[in-house]
């Protein structure tokens, strides 16, 4: 059984009238410092204890994995929006298909985009960590002052 206070961020749920509704959780791309890391270290959380266990398949050269995903931004954002939307489609106020439109709409196109063989973990292999190179960008101009 998954502990529901480790594995999902804040969800909203209907109002008393007596107290507003939390905020909404923000894209973990808009946060920094502490704010970053605790959101951070709860999506490893649901990650490694929900995601994973369920969802994680074998490991090959066609269906890679970095056991340092968090050092990838690209998998820190796409693991991220999975996270939020399995908070919103699985949570207590959510309707009867919501697990379903979450595997369909947003697991199956995740982990396709992130264990791709030219995705964010093409260069790493179990136990070795590579970076990624980020692709060369020309500088733009910006536009005359009007």
């Amino acid at each position: 059984m998954v502990d529901e206070s480790q594995s999902r961020p804040q969800e909203q749920g209907p109002s008393d009238g007596a107290d507003a509704e939390p905020p909404a959780p923000r894209f973990i791309l808009y946060l920094d410092g502490v704010e970053y890391q605790s959101e951070l270290f709860r999506l490893a959380q649901w990650t490694h204890h929900v995601l994973l266990p369920v969802y994680g398949r074998e490991v090959t050269s066609s269906a890679p994995w970095c056991s340092r995903w968090w050092e990838h931004q690209e998998a820190v954002a796409q693991l991220h929006g999975l996270w939020l939307a399995w908070a919103e489609l699985t949570g207590p106020y959510a309707e009867t298909t919501g697990p379903a439109s979450w595997h369909r709409d947003f697991l199956g196109p995740v982990l396709g985009a992130l264990r791709d063989p030219s995705g964010p973990f093409a260069g790493c292999k179990p136990g070795s960590h590579r970076s990624k190179v980020v692709p060369p960008v020309e500088p733009l101009v910006p536009p005359p002052a009007a």
